[in-house]
């Protein structure tokens, strides 16, 4: 049996910083990883399929070249290039990763599947391994839903879609929240025709419906279909075509992707061997500190539940190295969710909804304006979207926003460094940003707020 300080199980955004920081602590550490280093983001999640949208991107803006009196247009896609690109951006990421893993002292990688044996030991490639502290970061995988014939047909998932190397001719998507959207559009601009199928009466339910809308609008402007109050009860295959059966209704494509949430990983841990137990859909409950209901054991990123973004499994491991190495109290409690759905505008996010806001009883003041009204929109070319905060009205102080923009990401995070400052909107209206810019837009959008 191998003894260690700490053990982590996923080398994922939490799990692998802070095994490098553990060790350079001085604890004797193991990182135990299944797959590749990185976990979802780097090897099919953030950095994948931005790096594809990055070419779906100048695609769209080769088509639209003579609308700005430059003669040039759209050529055949070349799938494989776009992949051989995603995969040395990936491979580089992970080369870096391990690099860095396997120079740091105290620190052992261990490739394989970690399974617990006891409360805390774990087996893993048949060798034992016992840590006082031990930290689950494996991640989540893309949930499967339980559709008659699905398991008879070729579909795909966020995962094995982004190693095709042909364009689908027609492309079906099962859901329509956020990486459906940036599939879908980006499949779209590759040349594929698209179909969404959402079962509930609208896009992004966690979005405000004048927002969703918007988005709405743009995907049906770029040739996408969107069906919503579609429910998928039956799938089969038809002369080389997969038949899709929706409320009595038959669709027929090429390829069908499923994008309808995703499933912590724990199944194949042996959580019962250390008194753990999973909600019902296989999440680890977790307390403000991370910790679960077994000391000395905790619980970061997807696997947890929460919100499943990159930055927050990157925050978990701020909380729990900060209060291990530095007997901190910090908590998740109250802490800020931005996040960003990368369409084209896009998405970009920060605190309460206006829904939410109203349905917490708070006295509210909603700015908005369109992207129209953007000096910077107009004269790049671009103005889909718009631009949306709530404020208090009896403090002023902002309570979140939403800005559909080429630059929504950037503006939003300008937003959010108000609101993590205590700057009040009228601060933001009044103040003075470079010309002409985007987030030079926010004295407008504050504007528009009435006395």
């Amino acid at each position: 049996m191998k003894k260690y300080d700490a053990i982590i199980i996923g080398a994922g955004q939490a799990g692998t910083p802070l095994a490098r920081k553990l060790a350079k602590a001085g604890w004797r550490t193991a990182l135990v990883e299944r797959r590749k280093i990185g976990g979802t983001c780097v090897n099919d999640g953030c950095t994948p399929t931005k790096t594809m949208i990055g070419a779906a991107r100048e695609a769209y803006m080769a088509g639209r070249a003579q609308r700005f009196g430059i003669p040039s247009g759209l050529s055949q896609i070349d799938l494989r290039k776009v992949k051989a690109r995603k995969d040395e951006i990936v491979d580089q990421a992970v080369d870096g990763l391990t690099k860095s893993v396997g120079s740091t002292k105290n620190l052992d990688y261990i490739g394989g599947q970690a399974v617990f044996s006891g409360m805390k030991t774990i087996e893993v490639n048949g060798e034992t391994l016992q840590a006082d502290n031990i930290f689950i970061n494996t991640g989540a995988r893309p949930g499967i839903p339980d559709i008659e014939g699905l398991d008879t047909v070729p579909y795909l998932t966020s995962t094995t879609i982004l190693d095709l190397t042909e364009t689908p001719k027609h492309l079906c998507i099962l859901g329509a929240g956020y990486v459906a959207m940036e599939m879908g559009q980006m499949f779209r601009r590759f040349g594929a025709q698209v179909t969404l199928l959402e079962k509930n009466t609208r896009i992004l339910g966690k979005e405000d419906e004048d927002v969703a809308a918007e988005i709405h609008k743009i995907f049906e402007e770029d040739g996408i279909t969107i069906c919503c109050g579609a429910e998928l009860q039956k799938v089969s295959t038809s002369n080389d075509q997969i038949l899709l059966e929706l409320n009595g209704r038959q669709l027929t494509c090429s390829h069908l992707l499923i994008a309808a949430g995703r499933t912590p990983n724990t199944g194949d841990l042996g959580l019962d061997k250390t008194g753990l137990r999973t909600t019902g859909n296989g999440i680890i409950p977790v307390n403000e500190k991370l910790e679960t209901g077994v000391p000395g054991i905790y619980a970061m990123g997807d696997v947890k539940g929460g919100p499943a973004f990159t930055h927050i499994s990157y925050n978990d491991y701020i909380i729990i190295s900060k209060n291990i190495l530095e007997q901190q109290q910090r908590t998740i409690r109250d802490r800020p969710v931005p996040y960003c759905m990368f369409t084209d505008p896009e998405l970009g996010r920060i605190g309460l909804t206006e829904h939410e806001a109203r349905e917490q009883g708070k006295n509210v003041l909603v700015a908005k304006i369109p992207m129209t009204k953007v000096a910077r929109g107009v004269e790049s070319g671009d103005t889909r979207g718009l631009m949306k905060a709530v404020v208090d009205k009896d403090s002023g102080l902002i309570l979140g926003a939403a800005i559909l923009s080429v630059a929504g990401g950037e503006i939003m995070s300008v937003v959010q460094m108000a609101m993590m400052g205590g700057l009040r909107y009228d601060q933001l209206r009044d103040g003075v940003f470079a010309h002409p810019t985007f987030s030079e837009s926010l004295n407008n959008l504050f504007m528009s707020i009435e006395p």
